[in-house]
């Protein structure tokens, strides 16, 4: 029987979503704690990797497994066990063939931003100091929109067939007080994509570049060309859609 869970977390304590040698990550903490609760070796599947110190608000995973759940019961008892920093909000039983990777057809991700110093958002968003022009960066997110080979913001030596993403949507907006928030969402991102275009768009901000330059940029499809990456604190993992609604 397969289930699908529906996670959170802070990511700053871990080196990422993926298991790894040598590194703590949310999926290693997550199966070990799965796998003592329900007496199973759990192996989960997650819909994407997040980077190391990128939160999640709603990250999905599946596991397969041998016995019916109490779904109240299995909630309790896992997050009873699991840190404080990585909590399981929901469990469903879906088809034997559903795929929490596969089947996603929209992943939706949110970068925060504070003007002012915060010890509050400390470590949870990106304290930027400078004024933020919003039209300017809503115009740079038209050209992103535009395109679908994000090669110019993808890591380097990542192992990837190809750099296209269909973006779905991508906006800067005001948020509460001094804060702002841009929003991205595509069928899938390459890794360090995200951070790259707002590293890129904040250039673009400064004056550094313009919307020209930009367009350039990720026309290039050449990473040394495009922008900073920005600290990973700010990201979050906001949504994944499927096909049906759970």
């Amino acid at each position: 029987m397969r289930y699908f869970i529906f996670i959170s977390y802070l990511g700053k304590n871990y080196h990422g979503w993926q298991v790894q040698d040598n590194a703590l990550s949310i999926q290693y903490v997550l199966n070990n704690s799965l796998s003592k609760i329900l007496k199973e070796d759990i192996k989960t599947v997650g819909s994407g990797r997040t980077d190391a110190g990128v939160h999640a608000l709603n990250q999905v995973a599946h596991f397969d497994l041998n016995q019916i759940l109490d779904n109240n019961d299995f909630l309790y008892k896992i997050n009873s066990i699991l840190p404080n920093d990585i909590s399981v909000n929901k469990i469903l039983k879906v088809k034997d063939d559903f795929h929490a990777r596969f089947d996603a057809i929209e992943r939706r991700y949110i970068y925060k931003i504070h003007l002012k110093k915060s010890p509050f958002l400390y470590g949870l968003s990106y304290h930027y100091k400078k004024k933020i022009k919003l039209s300017v960066l809503n115009k740079a997110c038209k050209i992103i929109i535009s395109n679908n080979n994000f090669k110019s913001f993808c890591k380097s030596k990542s192992d990837v067939n190809n750099y296209i993403c269909n973006l779905v949507n991508a906006k800067w907006k005001k948020g509460n007080d001094d804060t702002v928030v841009f929003e991205i969402s595509a069928d899938r991102f390459l890794r360090g994509m995200v951070r790259a275009i707002v590293g890129t768009m904040l250039i673009l901000n400064e004056g550094k570049i313009n919307l020209s330059d930009f367009k350039k940029i990720i026309l290039n499809n050449d990473r040394s060309n495009a922008g900073y990456s920005v600290f990973p604190g700010g990201l979050y993992l906001k949504e994944i859609l499927y096909p049906i609604k759970f």
